[in-house]
């Protein structure tokens, strides 16, 4: 059985995924599932309250999962956002566009309750890996 074909969990160390009984992300063949991310720096577990500082982090925490199941932000096909102030949204938009501005993934945006108050913005991302995104 070829190593893509066999169903992989990937783990960040966050207390969180231990507790509640997830990954951070599933590898699935040639699809990648990322659990939604929030700002956490898990190493330290500690969150900064600025909203375009907390997308960043999100993403670099995102980065790492692809990385780890041999991907990259270029493979995302499917993002989801998951906002719980919408007056945030100005300040993360343009980190969104930094990070998927010629990528281009079909996106959905929602108005919505995170489970820590600390948290502005959870992102979750479905990719896809191709013999030419995952050899470079």
């Amino acid at each position: 059985m070829r190593r893509r074909d066999v169903r992989r969990l990937i783990s960040s160390g966050s207390r969180f995924e231990a507790e509640a009984g997830y990954s951070r992300a599933v590898v699935d063949g040639e699809r990648i599932f990322v659990a939604g991310t929030t700002a956490f720096d898990y190493a330290q577990m500690t969150i900064v309250d600025d909203p375009a500082e907390q997308a960043r982090q999100a993403f670099r925490n995102i980065e790492k999962a692809l990385a780890e199941a041999g991907a990259r932000l270029g493979d995302v096909v499917r993002v989801k956002y998951y906002v719980p102030d919408a007056a945030d949204w100005p300040a993360i938009v343009p980190v969104l566009g930094e990070a998927f501005g010629t990528i281009r993934p079909a996106a959905t945006a929602l108005i919505c309750g995170l489970v820590d108050p600390r948290m502005k913005v959870e992102i979750e991302v479905t990719a896809r890996r191709d013999s030419a995104s995952s050899s470079g």
